[in-house]
């Protein structure tokens, strides 16, 4: 039964992973809010949240650490049982599951089921029989693997849900571009700038001090631009040892702005060089070109239809997933030792990146064994 055929007008969506991990389930939402004119819900966990202000198809947020995502604290059996609780009382007509192919949705799809949720859909790997009312078998990764828009967009469209916009977007106020260049002007900033994000989530998509410190004094001097490092206050330690590094070739913002002066400093830079993080799909929201420097994890997450180039590195073996069918892929397509991009080839791509303003470059990652699996193109 599709969507469109029943009265769904309350509808939650699950995506409690990351910022970048909501940033591309906005295209689904958006189609769901197309087609079926409802409200959308988020329940999404505390990582994810801050940029929930800014999607434009969310109405209202959850944020919750549930126990089968990694967080920082996990949800004791009486908070879970209360989260369930207070998603019955919403009343939700549906409920979608977005994951990535490593993930598994049953717990997600108890929670709704246990909520009362009449209609549930998610991808599954295992016969979920009851818990999904709608079930669609993943395929990835072992039969093809695609960038995770096209995932979450090609989930809704098995419930007759469309879009005919597929770009990622965000929302903006005037008042927080006013602030953001507020606070480039205190730093001595007036112009065109350049960005550096170099702080991550995970261990394994760190890219060496030196190396931000050496690609910053690159790129300032072949553009005759200053560079900012953008984070968060936990970055900040990292930013600073960058700038001392870098010396006058940059100045460091991180910890400095909230989250929708980060998105206006990064939709007004000339550049952004960033590891595969929430920065670039808020970038590539806004359209900034892009340089990410890619540990090799998830081949799904790169910028998605944006001017950008991808410089993979590998990640330890001693920082590698555990996950088996993480493994697999690994084993499948990153089977050949990369070193870390070195500055000059950072350089190398930002000029040839900026000398093609506003020319969408393919960002899929390149599968060393030539095996055509990776689909990117939607």
């Amino acid at each position: 039964m599709k969507l469109s055929q029943v009265n769904c007008k309350n509808v939650l969506c699950i995506r409690a992973d990351n910022m970048g991990d909501i940033i591309m389930s906005g295209p689904a939402m958006r189609a769901l809010k197309e087609t079926l004119q409802c409200r959308i819900t988020l329940l999404t966990s505390p990582m994810g949240a801050p940029i929930t202000t800014h999607i434009p198809e969310v109405d209202k947020v959850i944020a919750c650490e549930i126990p089968w995502v990694k967080a920082g604290n996990d949800l004791n059996a009486e908070a879970a049982r209360a989260l369930t609780e207070r998603i019955k009382n919403e009343s939700f007509d549906a409920a979608i599951i977005f994951t990535v192919y490593s993930q598994n949705p049953l717990p997600a799809a108890l929670l709704t089921y246990l909520a009362g949720i009449p209609v549930r859909l998610a991808y599954c790997r295992e016969n979920p029989y009851g818990l999904l009312t709608h079930w669609v078998p993943d395929q990835e990764p072992y039969t093809f693997i695609q960038h995770q828009v096209a995932r979450d967009l090609k989930l809704v469209e098995t419930l007759g849900a469309f879009t005919s916009n597929n770009t990622l977007q965000l929302k903006q106020q005037a008042a927080d571009i006013s602030t953001t260049g507020e606070k480039l002007r205190q730093t001595g900033i007036t112009g065109n700038y350049i960005v550096l994000h170099p702080g991550v989530s995970e261990e394994k998509r760190k890219y060496p001090v030196d190396r931000w410190a050496a690609t910053a004094r690159l790129l300032s001097a072949q553009h005759n631009l200053p560079v900012v490092i953008s984070g968060s206050a936990a970055d900040a330690a990292l930013a600073n040892a960058i700038v001392d590094q870098a010396e006058a070739a940059c100045r460091s913002m991180a910890g400095k702005l909230n989250m929708a002066e980060w998105i206006s400093l990064l939709d007004k830079a000339s550049l952004l060089v960033s590891v595969n993080t929430g920065a670039i799909h808020i970038s590539a929201a806004v359209q900034t070109p892009t340089i990410v420097l890619y540990a090799l994890t998830n081949p799904q997450h790169t910028p998605w239809r944006s001017p950008a180039i991808v410089l993979p590195f590998s990640v330890p073996g001693s920082l590698k997933s555990r996950n088996e069918v993480i493994k697999y892929v690994d084993e499948l397509l990153f089977t050949q030792h990369i070193a870390y991009p070195a500055p000059k080839e950072v350089a190398a791509a930002a000029a040839s990146l900026l000398l093609q303003p506003g020319k969408y470059i393919s960002t899929s990652i390149i599968d060393l064994n030539s095996n055509p699996v990776v689909d990117h193109c939607l």
